[in-house]
């Protein structure tokens, strides 16, 4: 069965600006819960991830074995953040979207998903 990504997007909130109480925090982790119940094994993978204040962007100058430059922060700037991620099983690209359209970030304020196929590269 063919596999797709469901990347999670969300609105950047500047840093010490939200601080979930506790039962709010609950009322998010138990709609990611009950979308992972609904999916079951279906999902292969699934983490969130830190804000992207905690991001660390690199490259290789000069090609393999150049010389490695580090930076803070995201690549890039914007107003979206990835806030996590799923991968998933489906039988098609339709299936893969309405699944992800049960992901709580689809209907979260501000909230995308990004649906990607996986690539399956074979083996050589």
């Amino acid at each position: 069965m063919p596999k797709y990504a469901a990347l999670i997007y969300g609105e950047q909130i500047p840093d010490g600006e939200w601080e979930p109480d506790p039962e709010q925090m609950a009322a998010v982790m138990a709609e990611y819960n009950e979308f992972g119940e609904w999916a079951g094994n279906r999902i292969i993978a699934s983490e969130a991830l830190q804000g992207p204040e905690t991001a660390t962007t690199i490259r290789v100058e000069g090609g393999k074995g150049g010389n490695l430059v580090t930076s803070d922060g995201p690549f890039a700037e914007t107003k979206e953040v990835l806030g996590g991620f799923y991968i998933f099983e489906a039988s098609d690209l339709d299936d893969a979207v309405k699944t992800a359209a049960r992901i709580p970030g689809a209907w979260e304020e501000g909230g995308k998903i990004e649906v990607r196929p996986v690539w399956e590269i074979p083996e050589m």
